[in-house]
């Protein structure tokens, strides 16, 4: 396992995550998930999967069942199209968010009927309580909108009234940086955060870091997040 650690930022190279390539799907797994298995990596707080999906052209997940977990899909390139059990169904395109909230179950598939492969980002969060009433929902953030800065895309907190709503002490920040420009992020003590650069290279207090890369950050500190080359980046804080 290629893991450097310096202070409480933990890095978390692409070569070192799990990975299933089943031909219709190549996986990365930056925690346990399905046959991969690592112990060290069971999760991060109430982040309990990231998954780094490359889904082949009219290709996708057939109709499964989930309950009491936040899954939010991060599209990166390409499109993903949702259908559920509830009647809701939706098409993601790059740069916007999804979120399902399973609740008591609901089944659910994705399917990149788009001529071109889809990349995603797959992040489930644990619920701050089981149980509730099953939804889902989608919108689109330009990337314009969150340049040179953090823009909450997905959260559990009222307060953050233009992101997607999701059921868990949680947010999703996303930002796009031009090379030579910096973010700064606080993670409160006792949180958990998760970062990817989705797209470029970056430094996170002087910590270099590779496209799809993941970095754990410990709570109590105040990182700040340079772009070595333009870059998109996604990070959830967690409790």
């Amino acid at each position: 396992m290629t893991t450097d650690t310096l202070n409480t930022i933990d890095r978390r190279a692409f070569d070192s995550l799990g990975h299933a390539d089943h031909g219709w799907l190549n996986a990365r797994h930056h925690f346990s998930f399905a046959n991969y298995y690592d112990p060290a990596r069971m999760g991060w707080g109430a982040i309990r999967v990231w998954n780094d999906d490359e889904i082949a052209a009219n290709a996708g997940f057939p109709p499964h069942p989930h309950a009491d977990m936040e899954i939010i899909t991060y599209v990166r390139s390409g499109a993903i199209t949702h259908q559920d059990s509830l009647g809701n169904s939706g098409r993601t395109a790059a740069g916007d968010v999804q979120v399902m909230s399973a609740g008591t179950g609901v089944r659910h598939a994705e399917y990149n009927l788009e001529s071109e492969t889809t990349r995603i980002f797959q992040i489930w969060i644990e619920p701050r309580r089981r149980g509730g009433q099953p939804s889902w929902g989608a919108k689109p953030f330009p990337k314009g909108e969150r340049s040179g800065r953090f823009v909450t895309l997905a959260s559990g907190f009222a307060d953050d009234g233009d992101a997607l709503p999701i059921r868990a002490d949680a947010r999703m920040l996303g930002a796009t940086l031009k090379a030579g420009e910096s973010v700064e992020h606080a993670v409160g003590e006792g949180r958990h955060a998760y970062l990817v650069p989705a797209t470029g290279r970056i430094t996170i207090d002087g910590v270099a870091f590779s496209a799809r890369d993941g970095a754990a950050l410990s709570g109590g500190q105040r990182v700040t997040i340079t772009a070595v080359e333009d870059a998109e980046i996604v990070l959830v804080d967690a409790a």
